[in-house]
């Protein structure tokens, strides 16, 4: 394992990750394959292009067209895939599934058609706690149904049924890793977190759906970097991992928090019309990826405070992607009318 192609590597945790390898492998070159869709940003990677020029490269591509991933195997001496690479917003994949179906069923499939014909060393897909559906108690071991609820966990769940399917039919050297609510530098601000942090510093309001107490593992990037290594180099092949705090937290909560850490106003969080399908709560049961050596370095608030600051300090990065026309676009599609009316969240007496 030394040349790794990081589909999806110019995103919020690829990009991360082609940072941790680089920095911790002096050995290992990276292949970074992205389309640079609207999330892709090769802001993300200008350091590590400035650091590792020698041991970097990048790619423009689609996962889905399967010449130009083979031709990068083949150019790179790649023997290593690590993918990134999705569709991930679940408010996007509600208003339009089909790009979702294409990227992350289809590509995943493209990526592993070329993982066979190539015998590579490892295939790693990065999957996500959404697959598991609503857990209304207890939490969700790695053999537990999958049941996805929206069209993004859904394709995100056929994706990881054929990383499966594809390891038993083929002997494809596969690997999974199911992360839980990713935050940390560089996540594209239509995400909760970034999106309410930025919005806060401006003293705008924060779209909070429903009466915000869904639950969730909000867990720091750079521990699921961590984790995604372990796994990629320890993991039982043909494995999945679930990857997260072990702990969670009420949206509403972590509204609360950022809005004390900015010294804002929560009279800024705005009650919304509820996502269509909205999951009430995840939790993964992450005593696999401990019996490796795991460990969270990081909990939920501590990861929202480090992300918090990451954000009111690098406001070159977010301002330029939130006054663009394409975000703003987006922004009124998904809120422009869903102001719900009635008592404020941050009234709601439920809420320790």
């Amino acid at each position: 394992m030394r040349n790794l192609m990081i589909t999806g590597g110019a995103g919020f945790i690829g990009s991360n990750f082609a940072r941790h390898l680089l920095e911790r492998y002096p050995g290992y070159r990276v292949v970074v394959y992205d389309k640079l869709t609207y999330a892709g940003n090769l802001d993300n990677l200008k350091d590590v292009e400035e650091a590792f020029g020698d041991r970097y490269a990048f790619v423009r591509g689609d996962i889905c067209d399967a010449q130009p991933v083979r031709r990068t195997i083949q150019e790179h001496d790649v023997d290593t895939i690590v993918n990134f690479a999705a569709e991930t917003h679940v408010d996007r994949s509600i208003m339009e599934p089909d790009a979702f179906v294409k990227t992350d069923v289809y590509g995943t499939y493209t990526l592993l058609e070329a993982a066979r014909e190539f015998d590579l060393e490892r295939y790693h897909q990065v999957s996500t706690d959404e697959i598991y559906g609503h857990v209304p108690e207890g939490s969700s071991k790695e053999t537990d149904p999958i049941v996805p609820r929206s069209p993004y966990s859904a394709s995100k769940a056929g994706a990881d049924l054929m990383v499966h399917a594809y390891h038993i039919t083929y002997g494809v050297p596969v690997t999974i890793t199911r992360g839980a609510n990713n935050i940390g530098p560089y996540q594209y601000p239509e995400k909760v977190v970034p999106l309410f942090v930025t919005n806060a510093i401006d003293d705008q309001p924060l779209p909070l759906y429903g009466d915000g107490l869904q639950v969730r593992d909000y867990h720091y990037v750079l521990d699921h970097c961590e984790a995604i290594d372990l796994v990629l180099h320890q993991g039982e092949v043909g494995g999945a991992y679930n990857v997260g705090t072990g702990t969670e937290m009420t949206n509403l909560a972590m509204t609360r928090m950022l809005l004390r850490l900015l010294g804002k106003p929560e009279s800024l969080i705005q009650p919304v019309r509820d996502r269509a399908g909205h999951d009430r709560r995840y939790s993964l049961d992450i005593g696999r990826i401990r019996a490796l050596g795991w460990e969270p370095t990081h909990s939920c608030e501590e990861a929202i405070e480090k992300t918090v600051r990451w954000y009111v300090d690098n406001a070159w990065w977010w301002r330029p992607i939130k006054s663009g026309e394409h975000y703003q676009e987006y922004y009124r599609k998904q809120y422009a009318g869903r102001e719900l009316e009635g008592p404020s969240a941050t009234g709601n007496k439920r809420e320790a």
